[in-house]
């Protein structure tokens, strides 16, 4: 008989931040492309992307307001005509009425302060992120949470 070469598959990390990545790719942002999925037991619950609501223009079509206004990145996320990835996964995830208490959000950045108190009510248990984003306000808040967080970076 002969061996079969071992198959080497991904960890759960590298599934689902993959997974993060790709999402990612659908983002008009012209700032930054960021993607989360929102998974429970290892099994993909909702999926979001940051662009703007469902049929307004995108970003690449207006320009980008925070660009023109010279605000920094991580400051004044209310001037912005997009939602966020990790809103828009929470949001997917209540218009087809999936329960994510208790879920893993993989996010391809830390998220806002605005993305982390709505990750507490959530009530997610874990926030795995792979790129820092520049927001004390949300540090302090999940510090205060009881979301385990912490930071995977896939290897390219």
């Amino acid at each position: 008989m002969k061996a079969v070469d071992k198959i080497i598959r991904p960890t759960y990390d590298e599934y689902f931040m993959r997974i993060a990545k790709i999402v990612a790719t659908r983002s008009t942002c012209l700032r930054r492309q960021v993607g989360a999925v929102i998974v429970k037991d290892n099994h993909i619950l909702s999926t979001g992307y940051n662009g703007p609501p469902k049929g307004q223009k995108h970003c690449d079509e207006t320009g980008c307001i925070r660009e023109e206004l010279n605000i920094p990145r991580g400051e004044r996320h209310e001037l912005c005509r997009g939602l966020h990835a990790e809103q828009n996964a929470i949001i997917q995830a209540a218009v087809f009425g999936t329960s994510i208490k208790g879920g893993t959000i993989y996010t391809t950045h830390f998220p806002c302060s605005v993305c982390a108190k709505m990750l507490v009510n959530a009530e997610l248990k874990e926030i795995v992120y792979g790129e820092m984003y520049p927001d004390e306000l949300s540090i302090e808040i999940l510090k205060e949470s009881n979301i385990k967080v912490r930071q995977f970076k896939v290897q390219e």
